[in-house]
């Protein structure tokens, strides 16, 4: 089977439609499929509910999706970088499910592994456990949580073989592996595509068997999010005026010409 297509439009052709439950993988603007989400974007599909940690940044990455008010519902764990997203969610026009961070980990690889709801102490107390079973086990008290089974998962890794054997790059993998496990069909968006067998075995981070779909972007933008440089440390100007005049005394004293003070016979 090909798992290989020529673009990202390509790659969505015929699996994506209104009304679908899509997981997308990421952190932040880290390991985002970019050229996914604008396919996503291009192809006009709506009412959409999207699991993600959380919505790209205005403009970007899923950002650019909540612009064109093709979703409906974000189920994610953090919002807040995000000032469209905020705006919908308060204006009542974006359904939010607030999950938290290791719950929607989780609640995807449950999911991946044919596992339809667990139990975690995470939100007991809370609203994330308003209408959900309670059960003591132990002597404490667990919320149920039910797996997440998008119809579809975009994800990013880094490399992949023809087979669809991934390689994710550091902290990129992030919710990737687990989208891709949950997801009933997988697309992924790689920058590397290898022959089959390529790829040592021991390397590989996610078997091909989880992936239909690879379109190849080896020239992501890859965006940083929130750059941070170090504060260049400050200047004392008048003691670097005494510095300078004391070189350039120094200087005027070593260049002066010598007085000979020998006496001759």
């Amino acid at each position: 089977m090909n798992k290989i297509y020529p673009s990202a439009d390509a790659a969505l052709k015929g699996i994506v439609q209104d009304g679908q439950l899509l997981a997308v993988g990421g952190f932040g603007l880290c390991g985002i499929p970019e050229a996914l989400i604008e396919a996503l974007k291009d192809s006009g599909v709506k009412n959409l509910t999207v699991i993600s940690n959380n919505a790209g940044v205005d403009g970007f990455g899923l950002g650019k999706l909540l612009e064109t008010r093709q979703i409906k519902k974000m189920i994610a764990s953090y919002v807040g970088e995000n000032k469209e997203f905020e705006r919908q969610y308060l204006a009542g026009e974006l359904e939010l499910e607030f999950t938290p961070q290791g719950t929607l980990a989780e609640k995807l690889r449950a999911g991946g592994a044919g596992i339809p709801a667990f139990f975690t102490k995470t939100g007991v107390g809370t609203q994330v456990a308003e209408g959900k079973e309670l059960r003591e086990f132990d002597g404490e008290t667990y919320v149920m949580e039910r797996a997440l089974l998008p119809e579809v998962a975009l994800v990013k890794a880094y490399a992949a073989d023809k087979s669809g054997n991934l390689q994710f790059r550091r902290t990129a993998r992030n919710f990737n592996p687990a989208a891709a496990m949950a997801g009933k069909i997988c697309v992924v968006e790689v920058e590397k595509i290898v022959e089959t067998g390529e790829m040592d075995p021991d390397a590989v981070h996610l078997p091909g068997i989880y992936v239909h779909r690879i379109v190849l972007n080896a020239t992501p933008e890859k965006r940083i999010e929130k750059r941070t440089l170090r504060a260049a440390a400050p200047v004392d100007v008048a003691a670097a005026k005494v510095e300078a005049q004391a070189v350039i005394a120094q200087a005027a004293a070593s260049d002066a010409p010598v007085k000979n003070e020998s006496k001759g016979a």
